[in-house]
């Protein structure tokens, strides 16, 4: 068991009350059952993660809806798993779907995963997505710089040497100046 799997089966055992069921989606090898998890009416959303979870980890598309939405989620937690998850589906929809979560102005309190996400998958979505809500963020007084702060590290990863006038912005702020100066640097 790999380390994600197992801070997710962690977390999971608690929220199932550590049920049969639980222990049965943890190990069974059968991607039919953990698909019928995903479309059965009633589960809960402990047994929907997990089932997307360990599909989407084992490469299987019929998980990318369901980890799209719980990449979304509100728990950080579920957000984490879903990057994971996600990041091993290699699914061509998913550079798509990251791009829209995290330039989502209305959900942008939950970015930071679909950001970090991006960076991972280094598409052609990634640098756009990343410059667009950077430029956002920068606006005075705007609460997230976390957000930013992973929009400038991830553009600096990425290389892509559009950012560069968008990351001499950044150096103005404060909470970005030296992760803004070292992007820079790896642009150069």
């Amino acid at each position: 068991m790999d380390a994600e799997l197992r801070s997710l089966a962690e977390r999971l055992r608690k929220e199932s009350g550590g049920s049969e069921e639980y222990e049965r989606l943890l190990v069974t090898e059968d991607g039919e059952e953990l698909a019928d998890v995903l479309t059965a009416h009633e589960r809960p959303l402990w047994a929907r993660e997990m089932a997307a979870f360990r599909l989407g980890c084992a490469g299987d598309s019929r998980a990318f809806e369901a980890l799209v939405l719980l990449l979304n989620h509100r728990d950080p937690a579920r957000n984490v798993s879903a990057a994971v998850a996600l990041s091993r589906l290699n699914d061509p929809r998913t550079p798509k779907a990251a791009a829209a979560l995290a330039t989502n102005e209305l959900r942008v309190a939950y970015a930071l995963l679909p950001v970090r996400l991006l960076t991972r998958l280094r598409a052609p979505e990634s640098a756009p997505a990343l410059m667009t809500v950077l430029r956002r963020r920068l606006a005075p007084g705007d609460p997230y710089w976390k957000v930013a702060l992973a929009c400038v590290e991830g553009l600096g990863a990425l290389g892509d040497k559009r950012a560069a006038p968008l990351l001499d912005t950044a150096r103005t702020h404060p909470r970005l100046c030296a992760a803004a100066e070292a992007a820079l640097a790896r642009l150069s």
